[in-house]
């Protein structure tokens, strides 16, 4: 049985063609219209239409809504930590050590083969769609769509702003100033392919930090306190590693970071967590901020009354 979605035009999108309402109004893809088209998917007042045909007030236009028809990866038994749900959104807190999607020669033991598992025991099936990466070793909120119109429209948010990322991070000393904006390029490093760095003729980024505390931890056979700063990071721009190439661009990579700083004996990864997330939601119009709480390797680093801030 077909289904379809049903718009009724309003008096703003009068005059717009079939096909400038579904790309303009509804942010359908020129591939997506492509395919409705071929499915002859697209009716105006209960008729097959033309996508030049201009649209009245008070137009009838259905839609057929196109399901998926694979998870897009294998569907895996595994346990996925579910921080906000609904029809058409999920939000995830991915644990560090394991990757967002498959990757290279990783198709197994990701965050998107356990949510398709979640979503086969369920009797659904949706094509895993994250909306944004998190490095293997960062934790925290993974947002995932549930269609490709949800995905668009949250895509769309991205790219103009309004999808917000907060992220806790750690690093050695203290910043100054406390607060400010880090704003330089990132491209690839000339010389190990696997690394990014601050480059003249990289690509655009931006990163907004503010620290929240400045605390002393103690090293495990040594005498002298470690200065450590706790700080709140936000991004304008979403590069590849950009929290941690910046970081460690002003001398102060994230505790932990084999790759841009160097290990740690109090943490056995880079101390970052993707802690907030904030959006639009595609079909409510209302703001949804969903919350990762800090994990347990995070947490240790701070005494109870370092986490009040």
């Amino acid at each position: 049985m077909k289904k379809y979605q049903t718009y009724q035009v309003e008096q703003e999108h009068q005059s717009l063609t079939v096909e400038q309402y579904l790309k303009t109004v509804l942010h359908y893809s020129g591939r997506k219209i492509q395919k409705l088209t071929r499915l002859k998917g697209i009716f105006l007042n209960q008729r097959p239409v033309f996508l030049q045909k201009k649209l009245k007030a008070g137009d009838i236009l259905n839609v057929l809504v196109l399901e998926d028809r694979t998870y897009g990866v294998t569907p895996q038994e595994g346990t996925v930590d579910i921080l906000w749900e609904d029809s058409k959104v999920i939000v995830l807190n991915k644990p560090s050590g394991i990757l967002v999607h498959p990757a290279g020669q990783t198709p197994r033991g990701t965050l998107a083969n356990y949510l398709a598992y979640y979503f086969q025991e369920k009797g659904e099936l949706l094509t895993i769609r994250p909306l944004h990466r998190l490095d293997r070793d960062t934790s925290g909120c993974v947002v995932f769509a549930k269609d490709a119109q949800t995905q668009t429209l949250l895509e769309q948010q991205m790219h103009d702003g309004r999808f917000k990322r907060t992220y806790l991070g750690v690093v050695q000393g203290k910043l100054d100033p406390p607060e400010g904006i880090i704003d330089l390029p990132i491209g690839k490093h000339k010389t190990k392919p696997n690394r990014r760095a601050v480059q003249e003729e990289g690509v655009k980024a931006v990163t907004y930090y503010r620290t929240l505390k400045v605390f002393e931890q103690g090293l495990a056979g040594q005498g002298e306190a470690l200065e450590l700063s706790l700080l709140e990071l936000k991004l304008e721009s979403g590069r590849t590693h950009q929290i941690r190439v910046h970081l460690a661009h002003l001398g102060h990579p994230l505790l932990g970071d084999r790759m841009y700083g160097q290990r740690s004996s109090l943490i056995a990864r880079q101390a970052l967590h993707a802690g907030a997330v904030t959006f639009e939601h595609p079909q409510k119009g209302i703001e949804i901020n969903v919350q990762a709480p800090l994990p347990n390797d995070m947490k240790k680093l701070f005494c109870p009354e370092d986490l009040e801030f």
